[in-house]
């Protein structure tokens, strides 16, 4: 019953007030309540004259309206497991966590899990009613723990692998993100040049009464259909990447297709590889480590994936497992992984350390993907300064190659 309270309890909002106390002395605050005759009544039970009470105004950047982001979660698992390691209760670390939380919408969550706790809900159940923050993996995790009575050792373990696999997301966006953007911003410097510059050197070079040289006249007739089409071109690019998106959300197909594409991407397809098998053996390591089961581990493991090739790769392992066969064999064969990740998992399966040796295969990849984007950084400079020189640089030519040329072209 406690339970259905705690969520039919109406939601709060915050009113700003201005008015006088009982010594008639003038003051301003701000109040939580349901609507603006509960927020009235309230003050007025405090001795306070409202003469000015409305709604907060939230500005869009406000910590309002800031989305939790799994860094985010990361980082209260941390805390809590923390808290917990050093002998404060669940609860009591729940809402000291609640209370530094800087995010609103992060302190929602963390509040509703206090109460949902302190209404008698195992963590685990109270974590399962939020899957857009917490998937099956962290739920079945914490269950473990719960049932195994080392709760705030596998909040740790939580935290650590939660941590490592955001570390990883980060360094392969950087890898993507660096050489699109500097690209993007080549092409829009460009098509700034051909819509707004060239024009002006093609109303002087009208002036000059002679032929044009091709380049220049081809730089022109592009500057021509770019003022044209400008707008049509723009459109077209936001509809595209609107259109991609949609796809890869709404058809199973494309984005398997996808997946397999960006494997076979030079220098990013091997980033993307090493960085898989990180977290195929991240994932792994950590679920067995508390004891979950290795086929269900390889089921956690799949959905964390992150690429079709190694989910369906990992669904096989797991169907070898399943009937009988060893890991490192049933690895083997689905000729994905790397040998040095079979052979370490050979030795584990052989030793008895399996969690052991493939926490060290994903310390091993995660260190890889780390100086492999370096390397890719390093070496995509010199590239992107090449590209940016022919975009931008040509065009610059081009306007000023018949000023180089004025004296054929005036005589």
């Amino acid at each position: 019953m406690a339970t259905k309270a705690a969520k039919k309890a109406p939601k709060k909002s915050t009113f700003v007030w201005q008015g006088k106390d009982k010594s008639g002395n003038i003051s301003k605050g701000k109040i939580d309540a349901e609507n603006l005759a509960a927020a009235k009544t309230l003050l007025r039970k405090q001795g306070i004259n409202p003469n000015r009470l409305g709604k907060e105004r939230v500005s869009l950047f406000s910590s309002k309206h800031k989305p939790i982001k799994p860094v985010d979660i990361a980082f209260f698992i941390r805390q809590e497991a923390t808290m917990m390691k050093a002998g404060v209760p669940l609860l009591q670390g729940l809402e000291i966590v609640a209370e530094g939380a800087e995010k609103v919408k992060l302190k929602e969550l963390i509040n509703e899990l206090k109460n949902d706790v302190n209404s008698g809900s195992d963590l685990s159940k109270a974590l399962a009613r939020h899957p857009e923050h917490f998937d099956d993996l962290v739920c079945s995790l914490v269950h473990a723990g719960e049932q195994s009575g080392a709760l705030e050792t596998m909040l740790d373990r939580i935290a650590t692998y939660k941590e490592k696999v955001e570390s990883l997301k980060k360094k392969i966006k950087k890898a993507m993100t660096y050489p699109i953007a500097v690209i993007v911003v080549g092409v829009v410097v460009s098509a700034i040049l051909l819509v707004k510059v060239v024009p002006q050197f093609e109303t002087v070079f009208g002036s000059f009464g002679a032929e044009l040289p091709a380049f220049t006249q081809w730089v022109i007739g592009l500057s021509e259909m770019a003022q044209k089409w400008w707008f049509v071109g723009l459109i077209g690019a936001v509809a595209g990447v609107f259109a991609f998106i949609k796809a890869r959300q709404k058809s199973e197909r494309f984005s398997n297709a996808v997946d397999r594409a960006v494997l076979k991407i030079p220098a990013i397809g091997t980033i993307l590889h090493k960085a898989a098998v990180a977290r195929f053996a991240r994932t792994l390591a950590t679920t067995f480590a508390a004891g979950v089961p290795l086929v269900e581990a390889l089921d956690s493991a799949a959905g964390a994936a992150g690429n079709v090739v190694y989910e369906n790769a990992i669904i096989q392992i797991r169907n070898g497992v399943s009937t009988g066969q060893s890991l490192q064999s049933a690895t083997n064969m689905t000729g994905v992984f790397p040998t040095m990740t079979v052979q370490m998992i050979a030795i584990g399966e052989e030793a008895g350390s399996l969690d052991m040796m493939l926490d060290k295969v994903a310390t091993f990849y995660e260190e890889e993907v780390d100086n492999a984007v370096d390397n890719l950084s390093s070496l995509l400079e010199p590239m992107i300064m090449v590209i940016l020189g022919v975009l931008v640089g040509g065009l610059v030519i081009a306007m000023y190659l018949p000023i180089f040329q004025l004296g054929q072209v005036v005589g």
